[in-house]
C-alpha cells in the first residue's frame, strides 16, 4: 500500500457561515483542530464543505486562516478543481505554495458529455501554468454530483504525462467495481485511491488503496480513522459495520445539513446550523429524526468545541 502524506482518512470538512454568511474562520480553524487531533486529514473545500458555494477569494482567505493559525499544512488537501482554468489555476498555485501535501481537483463540471480529450486538455493546462514541482494532484470522480466521470483511460494518460505530479484519487462514485479497478490498474504504480466514503474503507485498504475521505468523518472521525489505523485486526469487519450505521444515520436526511445540524448540537453551538443557499438546514421533523437515531446509538463528539 502506498503512501499517503495527508493521511489513511479525510474529511471534506463542513464550513461554517456567521449570520451574514461569511465564511466564519475561527470555528473554521477549531474544527480543523478538533479532526487533527482525532487523526483525521483535512480534505477542505470539498464536496460537503459547500466549496461550490464560495467564491475563490474566500477560499484563498479561509487557507490562509488555517496556516496563520499553524495547522499543519501536509495534512491538508484542498478542493481546488473550478470549471475555468484560471480559478482551479490560482487556487492550486496557492495551495502548494503553503506546503499543503496536496490537492484535489475536480473536472470542469459544467458542461457535460465532453470527451476523455477535453479533459486532458484541462488536466494539462492547470498542470503546466501551476508550474510547481511540489505540486501533488488527486483526480475527484464523484460521477452521481458532477456528472463528468474521471475513467480509467484518463487516469492512463496523465499518469504517462505527469508521472511525479498526478499522486491518486479520490473515487465517490459509490461503485466498488469501479474502486477496485482503479486499484488493479494503478495501485502498483503508487498511485493513492482513496474511497469517497468510510463504507468502503476496509475493502479499499484490503485491497491496497490508502484509505477514505468521507463526509462523516466530520462528526465520527476518531472510530473512522481507528479502523484505517488497525485495518488488518480480527475486529475489523465488526468495526466496519458500525461504521455504516452511524453512515446510515447521516444518510437518511440531507447530508451537509445533518452534519450541520450535529455538530451544532453536540458542541452546543447553534452558529453551525447554517447553509448559504441553495442548501437549507433540516426541518424540524429532519432534526429529530436525525439526533433521535443518534441518542439510540449513544453517538459522541467527545471533544468538540463551541
Amino acid at each position: 500500500m502506498p503512501n499517503a502524506p495527508c493521511g489513511t482518512v479525510l474529511s471534506p470538512v463542513i464550513t461554517p457561515f456567521r449570520d451574514d454568511l461569511s465564511p466564519d474562520a475561527a470555528r473554521f480553524v477549531e474544527h480543523c483542530r478538533w479532526l487533527l487531533s482525532n487523526d483525521v486529514g483535512l480534505a477542505i473545500f470539498g464536496t460537503n464543505s459547500e466549496a461550490n458555494s464560495l467564491s475563490v477569494q474566500e477560499r484563498l482567505e479561509l487557507l490562509d486562516h488555517l496556516v496563520a493559525a499553524g495547522i499543519d499544512t501536509t495534512r491538508l488537501m484542498p478542493g481546488t478543481g473550478c470549471c475555468s482554468i484560471p480559478d482551479s489555476v490560482a487556487l492550486t498555485r496557492h495551495a502548494v505554495s503553503q506546503g499543503v501535501g496536496g490537492v484535489l481537483m475536480l473536472p470542469p463540471f459544467y458542461y457535460k458529455g465532453v470527451s476523455e480529450e477535453g479533459l486532458f486538455r484541462f488536466y494539462c493546462e492547470v498542470i503546466e501554468r501551476v508550474g510547481d514541482e511540489r505540486l501533488r494532484l488527486y483526480l475527484y470522480h464523484i460521477p452521481p454530483v458532477a456528472q463528468v466521470p474521471i475513467g480509467l483511460g484518463l487516469i492512463e494518460r496523465l499518469l504517462k504525462r505527469y508521472p511525479e505530479v498526478v499522486a491518486g484519487i479520490k473515487d465517490s462514485s459509490g461503485d466498488w467495481a469501479n474502486t477496485q479497478a482503479v486499484i488493479d490498474a494503478f495501485g502498483t504504480q503508487g498511485f493513492r485511491v482513496y474511497a469517497g466514503s468510510e463504507r468502503f474503507l476496509l475493502p479499499t485498504l484490503r485491497a491496497g488503496g490508502v484509505g477514505c475521505i468521507s463526509a462523516t468523518a466530520n462528526v465520527n472521525p476518531r472510530a473512522i480513522s481507528a479502523l484505517g489505523g488497525s485495518w488488518q485486526g480480527d475486529d475489523a469487519d465488526a468495526r466496519q459495520q458500525a461504521l455504516n450505521e452511524i453512515r446510515d444515520i447521516f444518510e437518511s436526511v440531507p447530508m451537509i445539513p445533518a452534519l450541520k445540524a450535529a455538530t451544532a448540537h453536540f458542541s452546543d453551538d447553534s452558529g453551525w446550523d447554517r447553509l448559504r443557499p441553495p442548501l437549507v438546514s433540516l426541518d424540524e421533523s429532519q432534526r429529530d429524526k436525525l439526533l433521535t437515531a443518534l441518542k439510540r446509538v449513544d453517538f459522541a463528539m467527545p471533544g468538540l468545541v463551541g
